[in-house]
């Protein structure tokens, strides 16, 4: 008897771990699937036709801080581009402690505008080399605990510096530097915009909760300097979670406090095959209905489906994306701007051939 018992018991024992397998497997393909929801969705743009004409999508070129590239270059003189994005680095407008210089800003701002082209402002508090920082020299100080940490790579490298968004002090004096522009240039440019969310520290004064709080006021700030300019944050990727699975609402709660404020939404790197940007940026666009406005940026590397300064391998057959990018991002993500990085061959090869110019 005694036997037939353990008999039994074992034969529950291996039912129950063959339910329990079951379960987990069942679940864990439904989370596969639901993360990949997207993943065929630009197939449906693949014909997508060039010339693009003209629609109600502002574009821009994106220079990053190569500023002098503007000069005499052919979007001045095309129909399509409404002006460039320049981004300018917290340390270069505010040299010292509550001295601000905007003269290279004013300098960008005059030439383009003989052009009849608008000025959209990247202010940089966050670099992607550990050889520079954006912040002032005054914000390294210990007054501001450093103000500044590096921030890493996914394989661990030293990615850049990162300015302490969870600090209250070091936002305090972005926050002032964001009025004293607003002052000046509210109204003027066509918008600004606040670097990307994603970052990777390890520090111990940071906090997942203080750097959602830290990304709101900046946000905040930056709406009630720039009442009239159309305002903007790259919310992308947020630290201590990974959606889908690992789902914790912060990036969420940054779309959702975009749109409550007035703050417009977007997104570096339109990767439309990626699962990463596809469950993140991409997926908070085209989930929701929002009033303020949508950007996305077709980046550096993003002309061939890469990130970075990528370039085409020279024996492959070049293959112009341009208009299923545009495609995409007008009709799935339904953005009121694009920013189109000035990288070259792909810049005047795909996108100045295949943008109508009614010049």
């Amino acid at each position: 008897m005694h036997f037939v018992f353990k008999k039994i018991q074992k034969n529950l024992l291996l039912i129950s771990g063959l339910f329990l397998f079951i379960v987990w497997t069942s679940v864990h393909a439904q989370e596969k699937k639901f993360s990949e929801r997207y993943i065929d969705a630009y197939k449906k743009y693949l014909d997508a036709p060039c010339p693009i004409k003209k629609d109600s999508i502002q574009h821009f070129v994106y220079f990053a801080r190569d500023r002098e590239l503007i000069k005499d270059h052919p979007f001045l003189s095309h129909s399509m581009f409404k002006g460039a994005q320049l981004m300018y680095a917290w340390r270069e407008l505010e040299p010292e402690e509550g001295k601000y210089d905007f003269s290279v800003l004013e300098q960008d701002y005059a030439y383009l505008k003989k052009f009849n082209k608008k000025l959209f402002v990247t202010l940089q508090d966050v670099t992607f080399s550990s050889k520079r920082k954006a912040v002032p020299d005054y914000i390294l100080s210990p007054v501001y605990d450093g103000g500044a940490v590096e921030q890493y790579n996914n394989d661990g490298s030293r990615g850049g510096w990162v300015a302490q968004r969870w600090n209250k002090k070091v936002r305090e004096r972005f926050a002032l530097l964001i009025q004293a522009m607003g002052k000046t240039f509210d109204g003027k440019i066509e918008g600004i915009n606040l670097q990307e969310t994603a970052i990777e520290v390890k520090d111990s004064s940071f906090s997942e909760s203080g750097y959602v709080t830290g990304i709101k006021e900046n946000m905040l700030a930056l709406k009630q300097a720039f009442p009239r300019s159309i305002t903007m944050i790259y919310a992308n990727f947020m630290p201590g979670e990974w959606l889908p699975g690992n789902d914790k609402g912060y990036l969420r709660s940054i779309y959702q406090y975009g749109e409550q404020i007035g703050v417009g939404l977007g997104g570096p790197d339109l990767m439309v095959k990626r699962k990463g940007q596809l469950n993140h940026t991409i997926a908070m666009m085209h989930e929701s209905r929002y009033t303020v406005p949508l950007g996305i940026a077709v980046e550096d590397g993003n002309y061939i489906g890469e990130t970075g300064d990528a370039t085409e391998d020279k024996t492959k057959t070049h293959e112009n994306i341009v208009p299923m990018l545009h495609a995409f991002a007008k009709d799935f993500l339904k953005v009121n701007y694009m920013f189109w990085a000035n990288q070259e061959p792909y810049f005047k090869e795909d996108v100045l051939n295949c943008f109508t110019n009614d010049n």
